[in-house]
């Protein structure tokens, strides 16, 4: 099974560098490209890289929303209380305002997306590793 490493790496967007400025808010390393950082507007646009099992934590946008566009590898994106959903390049997901999400790679894959997002997040708990390891593959 590819992991596509390569893929995403040499991704369009690039890959950026470590996502240390969040890091207390991720499992596992990723990756950010801030590709619009305007202080006049209220949108931020980024190309966020995850290695194999990096998910960032449960989180909620408010007074916004997250747009996802996926470009690269394999993922998954959950909303609280609904079923995991694996994400593939060209997949798009729609997080509106307050709805507690994550967000990351499989266990086996690198993975990218384009977020868009407008408001201000509110960081809550780690994705467990029991919650985690118990998606399909």
């Amino acid at each position: 099974m590819p992991n596509h490493e390569q893929n995403v790496k040499n991704g369009i967007f690039g890959i950026g560098a470590k996502n240390d400025a969040y890091a207390q808010y991720f499992v596992g390393q990723s990756y950010l490209n801030t590709l619009i950082n305007d202080p006049a507007i209220n949108v931020s646009v980024g190309n966020v890289t995850f290695a194999p099992g990096c998910r960032n934590n449960w989180h909620i946008h408010h007074n916004g929303f997250q747009l996802l566009l996926v470009t690269g590898g394999e993922g998954w994106y959950q909303e609280a209380g609904q079923p995991a959903r694996k994400l593939h390049p060209g997949d798009v997901v729609v997080t509106h305002d307050g709805v507690k999400h994550w967000h990351g790679a499989t266990k086996d894959s690198w993975f990218a997306h384009i977020a868009i997002t407008a408001g201000t997040p509110e960081w809550l708990e780690a994705v467990s590793d029991a919650q985690y390891h118990a998606l399909e593959a």
